[in-house]
């Protein structure tokens, strides 16, 4: 808003220096700069807007006067207030003669409308006469307006003029053509895409300011197709060469940088045609070390070059000294005291240990900084670096790190995500199920509405099934720990909805299995839980479960079970409440305390949570009854689709639900209406009763259809009349069979998506770079101590990446790795024949004849047979799938029916949709389980996994 006062006070004094403009133009903006409030501002604005439109409506305005009317109208819209009723005479502008009036009126119009307004219409048959015009001033402000007025309907009125300027003399024009043809392309590619070689005739205009706009349009067409472009490499090579090597007017230097802005527009086109190219990426590292030697980080746009050298250094093809420059540059980085310069340090290092893990560990203590800075920016991007670098030996301390951060912020949004991460690496690199059910305790405490509920389950799930294994009384120890910790936590205030049905569900299933907590205790606990959330009926619904539970194992082992008084005051309290659900469980537990030892251990048998469902989708439990029915008369059952007479009716409902259930919009247009019926059809038709459509019972519905298909000689000719003389009058439709009428239920019915974990095989083996001194080592010959807090806050976050955690692996939550059985191939590069051409041009030299744009003399996708072979010399940095292993143990299977593991691991059997792990595996299987947990140790799966050379075995 103070930049806008500035620009409109500069206006105005400029205004008594030739402008010609009046002096109220000042007092207004004076006026607006002193104004002490917001509703000031506003009344003054009002008032000017009155002015302003009382003046438009004279029509002797004279036409130096109503550019000044124009920009204050600009003004005042630019402040935010509506001034649509000058728009017209913005419009009426743009036809004037008068140069400055023109570029004045393209300036109003290109701020007050845009593509979609009414009144674009009527600009387009202006901007194509001024496109024509012999003054290359009143082109450019042409095409500046075609840019931000033209849409896709009117592009191709404009489109052949556009074309023809780009061989105008002017670079100016020529420049704004391809900005023009750029922003056609946004809006419409399929307008533009015959025009693809224009742009590459461009690439090589003797300007460098068309040069520097064509490279914007080529960035986005090399973003959808990269092969289509890698015969450019060597083009954007040379130009980067020389723009680095200041063959470019010193006009284009910023700050003493030649040409930054294209240096780095150039870099990120490299960066996509080198990536998973090695032929392509050798034509790059020379320039890309030039300009890393070069580099100047004493200003901030010399650091911007240097950055993005980096991120094209880490999405190429990965070369030795190439990742040592980086190396070097982010040291730079995390050492500066500038917090913007240590952000890109971070992110440059969450880049390049992708490629190579060792990075890391040479700026631990830079990485402690920044984890215990106060700017949040910089904390924020320092977890996200500490995500991918987590492993089986540093994951406890990660996780409370990040945990403790959680607790202190108040950002929905980022608790969630961070919560999300705290679960997922708990759920991969867990070294124990006792830690992993603390840390999901705490994550469900401190930020339990925003976690997935299928955490929840899993967690869950894992407390019923345990370890996997025989060794039946870790189980109960773990349990015993649950409910012990449950109770604990059930004391604190304000617990999230979704922890409290975890506890609920616990307590009801183990809460007295050990013997040390009462019946009683628990069941006052949970009444207790019942009682403090009357809103929540999920809540209350699991505590009367778990309440029906708790009885039942009584009754089952045989003590007797008295009803608590606030237990029968909530009871019947559910019993005329309006959930029906909760109703429900109200009368089990009434009529389970009615039953015998025998009834109750058959109807809810002891600690069968874990045991097979079997569900007959089919009903054939029905098959005899439905036998009977039929031999005593019974209508046999039809579906919908068969039915006859209201096939429409069910097609209608039919369609709404699957339109509801797509969860999309649909743009197709509606049927044409059915042709009227002949008259004495629809004579007949009339003597219909009027509630034929009246919602009835099924059977009902199905025999009135029969009826008048008898009655009539065509279905289509009743539907027809349904359509044209529908009357529904006096009919209430709130009960019985939903009608095309009314409003469908849209399906409930979810479909379980299946986690794939995936992950980029890096390839740490050709990189091998050399020792070099720690960042922070220099700092501690020169006398700086290191606490021994931080210096052991290092040691638990990086460790030693050579060193192998020697810890008896879990099968509770650990999933199968490459056996290291399992031999390794590694590529080995094709032999390349590459022909010598000859030296590029000099496409930038403005002292010689236009470089021609032809094709270079050697075929550059020659180049690549090699690549294109079986036995592939530059593996994709995506990363591909390793040799699978067959019948490897399904260990994640314990925690989740579709987790699969990533593809750096084993492939593991998929386990089948529905279908629950069952308890009590033989010794056999328990000791095999057993010794490839210990051989695995770690778990390879989520986006980063292969982050670190130790996880590869």
């Amino acid at each position: 808003m103070e930049q806008l006062r500035t620009i409109g006070r500069e206006l105005a004094m400029g205004s008594q220096g030739g402008w010609g403009q009046s002096k109220e133009f000042l007092d207004l903006v004076k006026s607006i700069g002193e104004a002490r409030s917001k509703a000031e501002e506003d009344r003054i604005i009002s008032r000017e807007l009155e002015h302003l439109k009382r003046r438009l409506a004279d029509p002797d305005v004279p036409r130096r006067k109503m550019k000044e009317l124009l920009l204050r109208l600009v003004y005042a819209e630019m402040l935010g207030h509506d001034a649509s009723f000058g728009h017209i005479h913005a419009v009426k502008m743009t036809h004037d003669e008068s140069l400055p009036l023109k570029r004045t009126g393209y300036l109003a119009v290109a701020l007050f409308i845009d593509e979609r307004h009414d009144l674009v219409i009527l600009v387009v048959n202006t901007i194509q006469k001024d496109l024509r015009s012999d003054n290359y001033l009143v082109v450019c402000a042409a095409l500046t307006a075609a840019s931000r007025l033209i849409g896709e309907e009117a592009i191709p009125a404009v489109l052949p003029q556009v074309v023809d300027l780009l061989a105008h003399p002017k670079e100016a024009v020529r420049k704004k053509a391809v900005m023009a043809l750029h922003r056609f392309y946004q809006r419409s590619p399929s307008s533009v895409s015959h025009l693809v070689s224009n742009f590459r005739k461009r690439l090589c205009d003797n300007d460098p300011g068309v040069m520097g706009a064509t490279l914007c349009p080529l960035y986005d067409l090399i973003l959808e197709d990269p092969n289509a472009y890698k015969d450019l490499v060597v083009s954007f090579v040379n130009i980067l060469k020389q723009v680095a090597e200041r063959r470019l007017p010193t006009s284009y230097d910023y700050h003493q940088m030649p040409a930054p802005f294209i240096q780095i527009k150039l870099l990120k086109i490299l960066a996509v045609l080198g990536s998973g190219d090695k032929s392509a990426s050798g034509h790059m590292y020379t320039v890309l070390g030039d300009i890393f030697r070069k580099g100047d980080t004493a200003s901030n746009i010399g650091n911007a070059i240097l950055y993005e050298c980096i991120c094209c250094v880490s999405c190429i093809f990965p070369n030795s000294k190439m990742l040592d420059a980086a190396a070097e540059t982010t040291s730079k980085f995390l050492k500066s005291d500038s917090h913007n310069l240590k952000y890109m340090g971070i992110d440059a290092l969450g880049r390049l240990i992708k490629i190579n893990p060792d990075i890391a560990e040479q700026h631990q203590l830079a990485v402690i900084d920044c984890l215990e800075d106060p700017d949040d920016t910089l904390k924020r991007k320092t977890f996200e670096l500490l995500y991918k670098m987590t492993k089986s030996t540093n994951v406890e301390v990660i996780v409370d790190r990040m945990i403790e951060y959680m607790i202190s912020i108040t950002d929905h949004h980022y608790k969630a995500e961070i919560a999300s991460r705290c679960v997922e690496l708990a759920e991969q690199f867990a070294p124990s199920n006792q830690w992993f059910i603390q840390t999901m305790n705490k994550v469900f405490e401190h930020a339990g509405d925003l976690v997935n509920i299928r955490v929840a389950h899993n967690l869950m799930r894992l407390i019923a099934e345990g370890f996997g294994e025989e060794d039946e009384g870790a189980d109960s120890q773990l349990r015993s720990s649950a409910v012990n910790s449950y109770l604990r936590i059930l004391g604190e205030p304000k617990l999230p909805s979704s922890f409290l049905q975890i506890i609920c569900w616990v307590l009801g299933e183990y809460g007295t299995a050990d013997g040390k907590h009462p019946a009683s205790y628990i069941i006052g606990k949970l009444c207790d839980v019942a009682e403090a959330h009357p809103t929540d009926d999920t809540v209350r619904g699991y505590a009367v479960s778990a309440i029906l539970k708790i009885f039942a194992f009584e009754i089952a082992v045989g003590r007797k079970s008295d009803m608590l008084p606030e237990f029968q005051s909530l009871v019947d309290e559910l019993s005329s409440s309006h959930s029906t659900d909760l109703q429900q469980r109200a009368y089990e537990v009434q009529a389970l305390l009615g039953l015998d030892k025998q009834a109750v251990e058959s109807v809810m048998p002891i600690d069968a949570s874990c045991e097979d469902i079997e569900v007959d989708r089919n009903l054939s439990f029905l098959n005899s009854y439905v036998q009977q029915a039929l031999e005593n008369g019974a209508t046999p059952y039809i579906p919908e689709s068969e039915r006859s007479g209201v096939v429409s009716v069910g097609n209608y409902r039919a369609q709404d639900q699957h339109e509801t259930s797509a969860h999309a919009l649909r743009f197709e247009a509606y049927e044409l209406p059915k042709p009227s019926l002949p008259t004495a059809t629809s004579q007949s038709s009339v003597s219909l009763p009027t509630t034929d459509l009246v919602p009835v019972p099924e059977q009902s519905h199905y025999r009135e259809d029969h009826h008048q298909g008898r009655s009539h000689p065509s279905a289509n000719a009743v539907s027809g009349e349904f359509g044209a003389k529908l009357r529904l009058d006096g009919v209430q439709k709130k009960w019985g069979r939903e009608s095309y009428t009314s409003s469908s239920t849209p399906s409930s019915s979810t479909s379980s998506q299946q986690a794939a974990n995936g992950g980029s095989n890096s390839d740490g083996g050709l990189v091998t770079s050399q020792a070099r001194e720690s960042s922070y080592g220099s700092k501690s010959q020169q006398g700086t101590e290191v606490s021994a807090e931080k210096q052991r806050l290092a040691a638990s976050l990086f460790g030693s990446s050579a060193a192998k955690p020697n810890r008896k692996g879990h099968a509770g939550r650990k999933a199968a790795k490459e056996s290291s059985s399992t031999e390794k191939v590694t590529p080995q590069p094709a032999k390349e024949q590459v022909t010598p051409a000859a030296p590029p041009p000099d496409l930038l030299d403005l002292g010689e004849e236009p470089v021609s744009s032809s094709a270079p003399s050697a075929d550059p996708f020659s180049q690549l047979d090699g690549l294109l072979g079986p036995a592939s010399a530059s593996p994709a940095p995506s990363g591909t799938s390793a040799p699978s292993a067959s019948n490897t143990p399904d260990l994640m299977s314990i925690f989740s029916d579709d987790i699969q593991t990533g593809a750096t691991s084993a492939s593991t059997e998929p386990t089948q949709k529905g279908a629950t792990t069952k308890k009590g595996h033989s010794l056999q299987d328990a000791l095999q389980k057993d010794a490839t947990a210990r051989q695995v140790g770690v778990t390879p799966t989520g986006n980063n996994p292969n982050l670190f050379k130790d996880l590869l075995g």
